[in-house]
């Protein structure tokens, strides 16, 4: 019995050499990778996915802690996402975006029906990125204002104005390709920028530090507001009581467009259909991907409100990209909004991540001196692991790399060496598998941290 099938249809063995040769020689030779010094990554060759585990063309098993890059919601190989593609190939495999297409109009009528009231229309891109440029680009016109803000420990993508308002490293040779952008900083009770005794005060301050930046800007200079509701790869930053009503009552005050930055947050990962859902907070727009069809097709969008629609009812909007609203990547949208009501995708993300991630990772802070903080929403969590608890010295300096970084190396190898796949960012190893994840499984896989962490503990000066 075969253990996979390559590309030509044949099917192989786990542990054929030649078959992984062959892969990583052509990886080497003509794939260029992002974010990346190209001789000096060795990427692993994968040779199947299904469900929540991942193997290599050696045969070795991963379970996927990080959904890949936060995307894969329903997991490898979901029979009915596959499905999908297969039917929608079968009748119409591509179609422009000019004609009227029924996955398409079907997938983005769920999307305004699951969105914000008052969301009228739904805008398809290609990816977040391109969705975060396009929700810009449509407040710009809207308003008839220039600037945006975003804010620092923010990843927005890496396309023009995406890449400017990002507010973390991977910016920084980029240069200023959008010099309308305006930086500013968001709550963070555990590393506060604010002196703040609680999350509370955290948000009271953040928000008056975001009215300051406002107004040496020019409140009518500005057109948006865009935050990811929930940051991703920079923290999981879940937003302290009364940050995100706060930051809209200070948009509604100046004529300024707020846009939520969904595209990891979205569609379930943190037990919502939209993460600002949990948060008492109406958008103006809102930017998807990832898990809106677990990225079996690339798929983005843009969730507009009716009163910017209205700006284009009788104006043209000025873009538009050939494969807005691709066929099969709306049916496995569309796929993707049945297979969450059938399989109580979000009330099994609330339940895994209040009954089971929650109460494990209070008793790993317990027992581990290198766990700084912990915290997160849903299936969507991060330790802040530290050198010291009493400073909150983090366990590598900011932005590190090379010899600078080998203690948080070593606690990712110990979990890749135990079979696990893990989400790693900065300090921080963060929780997000797919949400089609079993209790056993998720169990499994802190395990696995768990004992990851007497690697990070061996860094630490503190006591459990």
């Amino acid at each position: 019995m075969s253990d996979y099938t390559d590309l030509t249809g044949t099917e192989r063995s786990f542990g054929d050499a030649e078959a992984e040769q062959a892969v990583r020689q052509n990886d080497r030779q003509y794939v260029f990778h992002s974010w990346s010094s190209q001789g000096a990554i060795n990427p692993l060759p994968v040779a199947k996915g299904e469900g929540v585990r991942f193997w290599d063309y050696e045969g070795n098993e991963y379970l996927d802690f990080s959904s890949q890059l936060v995307n894969l919601n329903l997991g490898h190989q979901h029979p009915g996402l596959v499905q999908a593609i297969q039917d929608q190939a079968a009748r119409l495999a591509t179609i422009q975006p000019a004609v009227a297409n029924d996955v398409r109009g079907e997938l983005a009528k769920r999307i305004v029906e699951h969105s914000f009231e008052g969301a009228r229309s739904v805008f398809f891109t290609n990816g977040g990125a391109d969705a975060n440029e396009y929700a810009v680009r449509m407040a710009r016109q809207h308003t008839g204002r220039q600037k945006v803000m975003a804010r620092y420990r923010s990843y927005h993508g890496s396309t023009a104005t995406a890449i400017t308002m990002t507010g973390e490293p991977r910016r920084w040779a980029n240069g200023v390709i959008d010099a309308n952008v305006v930086h500013f900083e968001g709550p963070y009770a555990y590393r506060s920028a604010f002196h703040a005794d609680s999350p509370e005060q955290e948000a009271e301050r953040a928000l008056e530090h975001l009215e300051r930046t406002i107004q040496f800007e020019g409140p009518e200079t500005i057109a948006a507001i865009v935050l990811e509701t929930v940051t991703g790869t920079n923290g999981v930053l879940v937003p302290p009581p009364g940050y995100l009503p706060g930051v809209r009552e200070i948009c509604d005050r100046h004529g300024i467009l707020l846009i939520c930055d969904e595209v990891m947050v979205g569609f379930g990962r943190i037990g919502e259909w939209f993460a600002y859902q949990a948060f008492d907070v109406r958008p103006d727009l809102v930017t998807f991907a990832k898990g809106v069809n677990s990225g079996y097709v690339p798929i983005g969008g843009v969730v507009i409100s009716e009163d910017i629609h209205r700006t284009f009812e009788q104006r043209p909007f000025p873009g538009g990209l050939t494969y807005s609203g691709h066929p099969l990547a709306c049916a496995t949208g569309v796929a993707t909004f049945d297979i969450f009501e059938r399989e109580g995708i979000l009330e099994r993300v609330r339940d895994l991540g209040s009954r089971v991630i929650e109460p494990r990772l209070a008793e790993m802070a317990a027992k581990h001196p290198s766990i700084g903080e912990y915290r997160g929403r849903g299936l969507f969590w991060a330790l802040d692991l530290v050198k010291d608890r009493e400073t909150r010295e983090p366990l590598i300096p900011f932005n590190a790399s090379g010899e600078a970084a080998a203690p948080f190396t070593a606690v990712v190898n110990a979990c890749k060496a135990a079979g696990l796949w893990p989400f790693a960012a900065g300090n921080r190893l963060q929780i997000a598998p797919p949400l089609v994840i079993s209790e056993a499984d998720l169990i499994a896989g802190l395990d696995i941290i768990d004992a990851a962490l007497d690697v990070a503990d061996e860094y630490s000066t503190s006591r459990a």
